[in-house]
């Protein structure tokens, strides 16, 4: 016994020892078996991370795995990916390795995991999915090699497919993919039990028939391989929570595909009804009451080709049904459906769909439609009539809908239309025939976005045969009134393409408040622990000019409050298309003037950006540079004048996510006048010390009526043009530049008489005659920076006093040379006659002409600096010498 044992362990150390050597001896010729066989197989390239082969994974099956499998088109879909797979798992029995090169290994079982498949079929019907190499007729290379799929089980698991038909206009999405099917593909009969789950969504001429409509197939078919004939035996499938089963079959020929298959199902309960909804809306149907029936039911029938679809009748009944959830205090009660999708002829444009009867009543509301849509698709023809009343709040006391927003207000419609879908898109509207009204009122809306309820109290719109006409329409909303007329042009093409909304309106308002509509401002946390508020834009994303609508609205509002301005008789044009808001001719009255705006904000570009033409008429200085932002940073110095000012300005720039200027990307230029201003250097800091600074100006006497000035603005600077100005006889021509985090560079050049300075250089004066001393003046150079709020005040007055003194040498020169020559000489030889035309003592003039002339000028220079920066007191002198 013990030697039995001992051979027995031996034999199975062998075999385990031979299964532990097996994927190391296979792997490579397996790696080069797939390789080879991709390559001889398929037009396209195929690439793959890693080949692995277990024993052990399903034993006693050998399991080879294609790691991270990549395959993209050649052209004509050039770089596109076909499909991705995380993983391709190969199960064979382990003798198949042990196979000779030349004989194909047989394949039992295939599963896909984590696959994407990309189908595509383009315009010309070129698709992305026929790559195999036409000389091959099965995956075995040409001298006998490769894999044979005699597959008995097969997997596809958390994988995705896409469809696309370009020449079709079809989508077809399969999320959310689980399919498993066994079966004896070897014999030529044999059943497959097949068991599938995904989320389907299928669109069609930009029509959203399914989204993410749940689907669940548990089927068993016969198979017939040498017919090539599926026939339905056991099933029960559910789309959402709707059951239906299926007999049948579906056959696939050479040329095309037959199918012959009725649906129905199983039971008649109008719980049938509610299963069709999404899982979010059909919450706990199993405890809805319900009476009455609903039942679908059908054949789909026919050959599939490239001409042919099948004929089908798809029916929807219900009759006198209701229901009522056990949690909601309203029910629907008076359901009556009676619809069919049909198809008599197996031309997919003579598919149709009747609804003869759709009717409903919540409490004393009741709601009728019915109508046509046929021709679906070619050119669609519509016909339908919609009669009734529905208050809103009802339907969610009636419907476990989960709404962020509750539902208010009560709508009227009765109206009917029919039209062809050729011409809405081709905006052919006299072929639109529609008439009746549609009327909503009490209706109201809050958000968070923003600040204030939104409240219809009234909205009519009145459908005529080519538009449709918006009529006493009344809107409050904070401070705010509105009342809208106005007409649009192409609602149908709106609801039903993917035009643009277009229309032609006009608004009035007894008080529009334009922060009514701006987003709530939340507080953040600033690094001084101080709350501060900031913009909070929905979502983080950005405020977008609504890309759908083509509008033009002439408005009129007796008064416009925006942030702390008010705008009265207000007047103008709003243009909306292409994501750009156009102003044109607006009018207001503002700060005891006029205004009149025309400009743009457009965010149609990845950065959102402004222009404007700006121009103020005759408004009231310090009423408009305490309230407008934009004027002080423009001219921050203004805030000290008062009196009126007319400007043009002419901006540009780039806006922030909640369309606020970037001051930084400003660009533009303006032209200021001021008509008539007073001066009060206290109201800011720079005037304020430049005023201290020159002691013998006062700038409460600056004249600035009809001063004129030119500022440019580019990369956050403001550079203002030369421009003059006269403070009581002193002249002064200033230009620099500031930006608009106020720093700045100025330079004044101050012309200022001579006499102005006061005693201090009386001596000096006296020298020259009276004339002379009249129209003597001082340049006076002026430099200023820092800040607006701490200005650094530079004097030149080493200049200016080298000046006055040459000035001074010069005329007393020119006034001794026409004295006389004998009258220098006197001077110069130190006489101490009279002077012959003046009669005054020469000894002054004896005394600086003994003295060397380099002497004579500091001493002049002296006397002129005293003057200069004599002290407070010399505004009283100045003031004397006027």
């Amino acid at each position: 016994m013990k030697k039995f044992l001992k051979i027995f362990g031996i034999i199975l150390g062998v075999i385990l020892l031979l299964l532990f050597l097996t994927p190391f001896l296979f792997e490579k010729q397996l790696k080069d078996l797939v390789q080879d066989t991709i390559n001889k197989n398929v037009n396209a390239t195929v690439s793959f991370e890693d080949v692995d082969l277990s024993i052990f994974r399903n034993f006693p099956d050998a399991t080879l795995a294609i790691q991270n499998l990549k395959i993209i088109n050649n052209a004509p879909f050039e770089d596109d990916t076909l499909a991705l797979s995380e993983e391709i798992i190969l199960q064979m029995s382990v003798r198949e390795l042990f196979k000779s090169g030349g004989e194909p290994k047989k394949i039992d079982a295939l599963k896909l995991e984590n696959t994407f498949l990309n189908v595509k079929v383009d315009s010309l019907g070129n698709n992305n999915y026929d790559i195999a190499i036409q000389d091959s007729v099965s995956t075995t290379t040409s001298n006998g090699g490769g894999f044979q799929f005699d597959v008995e089980h097969y997997e596809i698991n958390n994988s995705r497919v896409d469809y696309v038909d370009q020449g079709q206009n079809m989508k077809l999405l399969v999320e959310d993919l689980n399919h498993e099917g066994t079966g004896d593909f070897s014999a030529q009969t044999s059943t497959l039990s097949t068991f599938s789950t995904a989320l389907v969504s299928f669109e069609m001429d930009s029509v959203n028939y399914l989204k993410r409509n749940k689907l669940q197939l548990d089927a068993d078919f016969k198979m017939d391989l040498e017919d090539m004939r599926y026939t339905f035996l056991e099933n029960e499938a559910l789309i959402n929570q709707l059951p239906l089963t299926f007999d049948g079959y579906v056959q696939v020929n050479e040329n095309d595909n037959e199918v012959d298959l009725t649906f129905k199902t199983p039971t008649s309960s109008f719980k049938n009804f509610l299963a069709v909804m999404p899982d979010e809306y059909s919450k706990n149907i199993e405890n809805v009451e319900t009476k009455g029936d609903f039942v679908v039911n059908g054949f789909i029938r026919g050959i599939v080709d490239e001409t042919y679809i099948p004929k089908m009748e798809i029916n929807i009944a219900s009759n006198n049904a209701a229901f009522k959830y056990p949690d909601l205090p309203k029910a629907v009660e008076d359901i009556t459906i009676a619809a069919v999708l049909k198809n008599d002829t197996g031309l997919a444009e003579d598919t149709y769909v009747n609804i003869d009867r759709l009717n409903f009543r919540i409490d004393q509301d009741a709601f009728n439609a019915s109508g046509s849509i046929k021709n679906l698709t070619g050119n669609m023809l519509v016909n339908m009539a919609l009669q009734g009343t529905i208050n809103l709040a009802n339907i969610t006391r009636a419907y476990p809908l989960e709404l962020e927003q509750d539902l208010n207000g009560i709508v009227t419609a009765d109206l009917t239309t029919s039209f062809d879908m050729e011409s809405v898109e081709k905006e052919q509207y006299q072929n639109v025939k529609s008439s009746g009204t549609a009327i909503i009122r009490d209706f109201s809306y809050t958000s968070p976005e923003i600040p204030n309820e939104i409240k219809l109290s009234t909205a009519q719109l009145r459908f005529n045969p080519a538009t449709v006409s918006l009529e006493n329409t009344v809107l409050t909303t904070g401070q705010t009134d509105l009342a809208v007329t106005g007409t649009i042009q192409n609602l149908m093409g709106y609801l039903f393409t993917d035009q643009k909304l277009k229309g032609n309106f006009t608004a009035a308002s007894k008080t529009f408040s334009v922060n009514d509509f701006m987003v709530k401002e939340t507080a953040v946390e600033g690094a001084d622990n101080e709350p501060s508020t900031t913009a909070e834009i929905p979502g983080d994303e950005a405020i977008k000019i609504p890309s759908f609508l083509d509008a033009n609205i002439d408005f009129t509002a007796n008064r416009v409050l925006y942030d702390n301005l008010v705008l009265e008789n207000t007047r103008g044009s709003l243009r909306i298309v292409d994501e750009t808001a156009r102003l044109s001719n607006v009018t207001s009255n503002i700060f005891a003037g006029n205004i009149l705006l025309n400009g743009l904000v457009s965010t149609k570009d990845l950065i959102p950006n402004f222009a404007m033409q700006l121009e103020l008429q005759s408004i009231d200085i310090a009423r408009a540079f305490k309230d407008m932002e934009l004027l002080r940073n423009l001219a921050p110095i203004a805030q000290a004048l008062q009196g009126e000012l007319t400007t043009n300005i002419d901006l540009r720039g780039n806006l922030n996510d909640d369309l606020t200027p970037q001051l930084q990307t400003l660009a533009g230029n303006a032209l200021a006048k001021v008509l008539g201003a007073r001066v009060n250097p206290a109201q800011t800091p720079l005037l304020a010390k430049l005023n201290q600074s020159l002691t013998f100006i006062d700038l409460n006497n600056l004249n600035l009526k009809d001063l004129e000035t030119r500022l440019t603005f580019n990369n956050g600077q403001v550079e203002v043009q030369p421009f003059d100005f006269n403070i009581k006889g002193i002249k002064g021509r200033a230009s620099g530049a500031h930006g608009f985090d106020l720093d700045m560079n100025y330079n004044v050049a101050l012309e200022v008489p001579a006499q102005y300075l006061g005693s201090e250089i009386g001596s000096t004066l006296s020298r020259l005659s009276a004339q002379d001393q009249e129209n003597m003046t001082v340049g006076l150079p002026v430099n200023i920076t820092g800040s607006f709020s701490n200005p650094n005040i530079n004097l030149n007055v080493q200049q200016a006093v080298n000046n006055l003194t040459q000035q001074i040498l010069a005329t007393q020169k020119e006034t001794l040379k026409d004295k006389g020559r004998d009258v220098l000489s006197d001077i110069i030889s130190g006489g101490q006659k009279k002077d012959t035309i003046s009669g005054s003592s020469t000894t002054q003039k004896d005394s600086l002409a003994k003295k060397d002339p380099n002497d004579a000028i500091k001493e002049t220079a002296k006397d002129i600096l005293g003057g200069i920066l004599g002290g407070n007191k010399k505004k009283k002198d100045t003031t004397k010498s006027q």
